[in-house]
């Protein structure tokens, strides 16, 4: 237990006792005292204290510091202070107090326990260099992320004037409560047989308010009238090459096709995007590929190359069930594989029923799912900015890309109750054949009137 009347900082010099209350009984210097104590003046030899070189007293008495490894005298000449007063310091060299620290050798240059300050020993330095260099790291970070952010600030912004006619930032889109519809179009590109013919014809029907998301197939085949109101009549999938003169138009053979799309289905149908599946394999390619869940397993022929002028050959593609990671160039196959193993002489197909357009639209609508779930993820935003080039050669949309955006992020494709709602002939479609004996899809009794009906009951609201 400390000495109560002795002063942690300096061993040497005792402090003033702690004062008695009236009637009470306090404890101190072994006898019990009736009245406060009064501290007496230190006592110097002739009246003056003695001076250093420095002009100050002495700190220890006779003139001399603790000695290394043990502790400074409790009282002055050992003998504890009288009543009345303390006994008279002595005279000598100044030394500074002892000074611990725990982990001495942390501490160079300081006084140890039982030890002055040495002549010449190092001081401590201070921290101002420290602070300077972490500032100027700081500010070269700042500096770095600003050119970085106006850099792809740049990308983004030529990116977005490359895939529409509307100015990058702008808006055109109001995501509210009314059911907001986007209508995707595949086609195979430059290179392929029919390079403009519409491949595949998703709406994705969104309600921004509650993310409802709701994706309706229509098939290529469905035959209808084109212009609008005539008798002329066209396959669903050759508008788009009618309307935009062989993709020199974009913008007029979109809005033909989501005006068509709009009639069959009933649903307001205001903007387009079409997909190069060319460019859309790059795209897979450059996010590392897809996982995609293989409800049915199939096989089927598929061309060997994309162009028959390279090489007309076939090559068998086998898909099995469960969750398979795939490439670009697999996920294409397994979005656009139609044609039974009989046509390249392979055998009996796994699945026939897999190789129909109906079938291919489920897949399509798998492949955008699970290609709309890698880009969301943020391990993927990295790479992503590197796909911009794939992307811009792989777009078109009437929307602008902060729109685009927005829709794309207002989705919610992971939902078990997202509806996948195709038009088949299984519900309100019939098989039917051209005199020339190509195959056609109608509507059931030719009445279209019951599209939209179907459609309406079966949409996530």
């Amino acid at each position: 237990m400390p000495d109560q009347y002795h002063n942690q900082y300096d061993p040497t010099e005792p402090i003033q006792p702690p004062q008695p209350q009236q009637g009470k009984l306090v404890l101190g210097n072994s006898q019990n005292q009736s009245g406060p104590s009064q501290r007496q003046p230190y006592q110097y030899p002739q009246g003056q204290p003695p001076q250093t070189p420095g002009g100050q007293p002495p700190r220890y008495p006779q003139g001399q510091p603790p000695q290394q490894g043990g502790q400074p005298p409790r009282y002055p000449q050992g003998q504890p202070p009288q009543q009345g007063g303390y006994p008279q310091r002595q005279a000598g060299p100044q030394v500074p107090p002892p000074v611990s620290r725990p982990n001495d050798n942390r501490y160079p240059g300081y006084p140890q326990p039982g030890q002055g300050v040495q002549p010449g020993a190092p001081k401590r330095k201070r921290r101002g260099r420290g602070c300077m260099i972490t500032s100027i790291v700081l500010v070269v970070l700042v500096v770095a992320l600003v050119i970085m952010g106006v850099v792809t600030t740049q990308r983004v912004l030529a990116f977005g004037s490359a895939i529409s006619p509307q100015t990058p930032l702008s808006s055109q889109l109001s995501l509210g409560a009314d059911r907001t519809n986007l209508l995707i179009m595949g086609y195979g590109g430059s290179g392929h047989d029919g390079a403009y013919l519409m491949d595949s014809n998703v709406v994705i029907s969104l309600i921004p308010s509650n993310h409802h998301t709701s994706l309706i197939s229509v098939p290529r085949d469905l035959w209808v009238s084109y212009p609008q109101g005539s008798a002329q009549r066209t396959k669903l999938n050759a508008i788009y090459t009618i309307a935009s003169n062989a993709n020199a138009q974009p913008i007029a053979g979109g809005n033909a096709v989501a005006a068509k799309i709009s009639v069959v289905t009933g649903l307001n149908v205001k903007y387009w995007m079409t997909i190069n599946f060319s460019g859309f394999r790059d795209l897979i390619n450059t996010i590392g590929g897809v996982d995609v869940n293989v409800q049915t397993p199939f096989n089927a022929c598929y061309p060997a190359n994309d162009d028959p002028n390279v090489n007309a050959a076939w090559i068998k593609v086998q898909f099995n069930k469960g969750v398979q990671h795939m490439d670009g160039e697999t996920a294409i196959r397994y979005a656009r594989a139609r044609e039974p193993l009989s046509v390249c002489n392979m055998g009996a197909s796994e699945n026939q029923a897999q190789l129909s357009d109906f079938a291919r639209s489920q897949r399509q609508q798998d492949i955008m799912k699970a290609t709309l779930a890698k880009v969301k993820q943020m391990t993927t935003w990295p790479s992503f900015f590197n796909a911009l080039t794939a992307l811009q050669k792989t777009i078109y949309t009437n929307l602008s890309f902060s729109d685009l955006a927005r829709f794309v992020l207002a989705m919610d494709l992971n939902n078990p109750n997202t509806p996948h709602i195709g038009l088949t002939n299984g519900n309100v479609l019939e098989d039917a054949n051209l005199n020339d004996g190509t195959y056609i899809l109608e509507p059931q009794g030719g009445n279209w009137n019951i599209i939209p009906p179907y459609i309406q009951q079966r949409l996530y609201n």
